[in-house]
């Protein structure tokens, strides 16, 4: 089936397609059909319900564009979000190896690389992610480990996080351990609390099910039946990373997250994400997934900027 469209000018062609064509790559990668654009129209190709479907999503964009003169990158993205919820659902329900997985409605992979990411988790017992700001790395992974949770396919969910500073020096806080850990874990309970209810959490961490903490504070311990996760593992040392990674007991999963380009580790010392990625890898039960630019899906900004920074580093701008 062919579909056409006749658009009313270039700025309608540019809201279509998005920054750096990014709209139009999602229609045509979500719906599976040839979406063109020349000499002022739209060209769509594909099976019916494709195509209808596709139709249908690029009527209500331009209508919204039509009546207010003006659309947003952003409410485009949740056009398209909102109008293939149903589409994908062989990602949102995957085998894991200790049984089904289904992902809550809201939550579901905008990108290949954070598709291949979700699999990861669920055919591996270690898995090991590294990417930029805004990709999904800990959002994904507490996503996963909540579902496996509940659905009783482990007893306890583990959130490690190292207590590095971001380039500056705090100093003595004030308060009891949990007051003085707490700036530092703050984004694990961000990430908590966009799939449960604060007081749910509470509950949780007061019948010891869910347990957020330093990394410092893993040494020692053998975890059973455990969903764990290390976020920002950048700023771990290789030394941090071995002694994590040996915590791992019998029927537990492992999810370990971070960025390398932004690593608070002194100069001279080697990340242990960086190194853990070389020396793990062609381990059978073990999953390694490098995320880019493309699967940031935070605001549309922060791959521009991501996108900055790596210019003036290639340009040796300080």
């Amino acid at each position: 089936m062919e579909a056409y469209i006749k658009l009313k000018g270039v700025d309608e062609q540019k809201t279509l397609c998005g920054h750096r064509d990014q709209h139009a790559k999602a229609i045509r990668q979500l719906f599976g059909v040839v979406f063109v654009i020349r000499d002022g129209h739209l060209k769509m190709i594909g099976d019916d319900e494709a195509v209808e479907k596709a139709h249908s999503l690029v009527d209500r964009i331009l209508s919204e564009y039509r009546q207010s003169g003006a659309i947003s990158e952003e409410r485009v993205s949740e056009l398209i979000e909102t109008s293939t919820r149903g589409q994908r659902t062989t990602v949102r329900r995957l085998e894991g190896k200790r049984g089904p997985i289904d992902l809550p409605p809201h939550v579901w992979p905008r990108s290949p690389g954070q598709e291949g990411y979700i699999r990861s988790i669920c055919d591996n017992e270690i898995s090991v992610c590294v990417g930029p700001a805004g990709t999904g790395k800990t959002y994904l992974a507490v996503a996963v480990a909540i579902v496996s949770l509940r659905a009783g396919l482990y007893n306890k969910l583990v959130l490690a996080r190292p207590a590095v500073e971001a380039g500056e020096k705090l100093g003595f806080l004030p308060g009891d351990f949990q007051a003085k850990v707490n700036p530092y874990l703050r984004p694990l309970y961000d990430a908590m609390e966009s799939f449960l209810e604060p007081p749910k959490v509470k509950k949780y961490i007061e019948n010891d099910v869910i347990e957020i903490l330093p990394l410092a504070y893993m040494r020692g311990r053998s975890l059973d039946s455990a969903f764990i996760i290390l976020d920002e593992a950048q700023n771990t040392t290789p030394l941090q990373m071995k002694m994590f990674l040996t915590r791992m007991g019998s029927g537990s999963k492992v999810v370990i997250t971070g960025d390398v380009t932004q690593i608070d580790l002194p100069p001279n010392q080697i990340s242990g994400l960086v190194h853990a990625m070389d020396v793990l890898k062609g381990i059978k039960g073990i999953g390694r997934v490098v995320m880019d630019n493309r699967d940031i899906v935070r605001h549309r900004l922060v791959q521009k900027i991501v996108d900055a920074y790596e210019r003036g580093n290639r340009e040796g701008t300080p």
